[in-house]
């Protein structure tokens, strides 16, 4: 597997280095537009500059950029068991030797996009809809893909060719609106001979600056096709399962709900674009085919690498390949392995839908009032008034709050505190108006406020 990673990662080097080379003739062919005489080390020294800044950014604080940039939350085990368990499994599988943080996305599309400069800080974010719609075998399949993507150092690459796509069209938009509001205004120049060679560095600046932003993202996203497939093959051999990633990528292909939470900067590292019509299969297209990729996973004989490329052969002609010679003639047959059984139907799906209601109302920190009625009243964090009346069965409810602990004398005042009223989930409204959460494996004698820090005594429900 690592020659494939290394071949890879060699031909994706190709490809960077030419977007290098874009970059550097830009920067070069403006300055010399602006000053014939010394204006072209300039214009590199100040494209490359800019690049190194935009990198020093994506490496430093890229991936908490991007998970803000979706809106996505962290969450823990508690909170949604059986994606952590899924998630742990394929890190084992994987080979990773570290278990990437988990986020979820509040957002009915169906998707998810893994984040990731080194391995050892990696991330995975899915939304909610596709907590809600897949399946377990489903979710392990989107989830190896994610991790497939990690391991193959798939995220560091796509972040410094991001990067490098950035510093193009930075400069050029740049160049192009200083042109436009500068009138075309340029310097003096030296003597018609100086003057005439200014004016075809201009012609020529002007020509990169609209096609150097087109090559660029065209070779960005070809590389980009040729990881998808990759992480597909790592999948497939991770869950030794292929229908539930086919399955996963059919379901989330025909959604109808549109995706509001995922920008144009994340999109191109979801499973599936999103902004990417089902028809755009060019230069321009961010991920292969949706179609294909089902074909080739449904194709497998097996869960080896070499069932992969077998199928891939099918579907692409009995030229094509996608794993290298070396890597498949180390590979071992992988059997499929039988559909994990596990409960199917409309009530399984309405049990997955609540359970992913509940995990949004915890990451959004409401205080969730449960009525006799079968109502849920959510309050946001800092809600005023003391009393809620449920708009169903007119039942007045107090808003949980911690109350003060009695004295005790000759004691130093004592941390307030709230009685638990069940065992489940739980939460609860500071003196500070953050809302605090309580989990069901919660066992310590007190907890401190997100905000304000203070400790707060928690009683367990039924004691005194």
């Amino acid at each position: 597997m690592w020659e494939a990673i290394a071949s890879n990662a060699r031909r994706s080097w190709v490809l960077v280095s030419l977007m290098g080379v874009l970059l550097i003739a830009l920067g070069g062919t403006i300055g010399l537009a602006i000053e014939p005489q010394v204006g072209g080390y300039f214009g590199i020294s100040a494209a490359v500059l800019v690049w190194l800044v935009l990198w020093a950014t994506a490496a430093g604080a890229g991936d908490s950029i991007l998970l803000s940039t979706a809106k996505a939350r962290e969450i823990q085990k508690e909170d949604a068991p059986q994606l952590w368990n899924v998630v742990e499994e394929m890190t084992i599988a994987s080979g990773l030797g570290r278990m990437p943080r988990v986020f979820i996305i509040d957002d009915a599309a169906l998707n998810a996009f893994a984040v990731g400069y080194r391995p050892q800080k990696a991330a995975v974010a899915v939304t909610a809809g596709l907590l809600k719609r897949l399946n377990r075998d489903e979710l392990q399949g989107v989830i190896a893909h994610e991790l497939g993507h990690i391991r193959n150092q798939d995220v560091r690459f796509m972040t410094l060719a991001s990067v490098m796509v950035g510093a193009i069209v930075l400069i050029s938009h740049g160049f192009l609106r200083g042109m436009f509001y500068g009138g075309g205004r340029r310097s003096s120049s030296r003597g018609s001979g100086g003057g005439q060679a200014q004016l075809i560095f201009l012609a020529v600046a002007l020509v990169l600056a609209i096609l150097a932003p087109l090559a660029a993202q065209v070779l960005y996203f070809a590389c980009s096709r040729r990881r998808e497939f990759l992480a597909d093959a790592s999948a497939a051999r991770f869950t030794r399962y292929p229908e539930g990633l086919a399955a996963a990528l059919e379901k989330i292909a025909g959604q109808a709900a549109p995706q509001t939470e995922i920008s144009r900067v994340v999109a191109p590292l979801c499973i599936v674009n999103p902004l990417q019509g089902r028809a755009l299969v060019s230069l321009f297209a961010t991920h292969p085919s949706t179609e294909e990729r089902i074909q080739v996973l449904r194709r497998m004989g097996g869960a080896s690498f070499a069932a992969y490329q077998a199928a891939f052969q099918k579907v692409h002609g009995g030229r094509a390949r996608c794993i290298d010679a070396r890597t498949l003639a180390e590979d071992a047959d992988v059997a499929v392995r039988a559909a994990s059984a596990e409960p199917a139907g409309h009530e399984a799906a309405v049990v997955r839908a609540r359970e992913v209601g509940e995990l949004l109302d915890r990451v959004a920190s409401f205080v969730v009032i449960p009525c006799a009625c079968g109502v849920r009243l959510k309050l946001p964090p800092g809600f005023p008034r003391d009393t809620l009346k449920c708009p169903r069965c007119g039942t007045q409810h107090a808003v949980p709050r911690p109350e003060a602990a009695p004295p005790e004398p000759r004691q130093p005042a004592r941390p307030l505190r709230y009685h638990r009223r069940t065992g489940g989930w739980e939460s609860f409204q500071c003196t500070c108006g953050q809302t605090v959460q309580l989990s069901p494996t919660f066992g310590a004698p007190d907890v401190a406020c997100p905000k304000c820090r203070q400790r707060i005594e928690v009683v367990p429900a039924g004691s005194a």
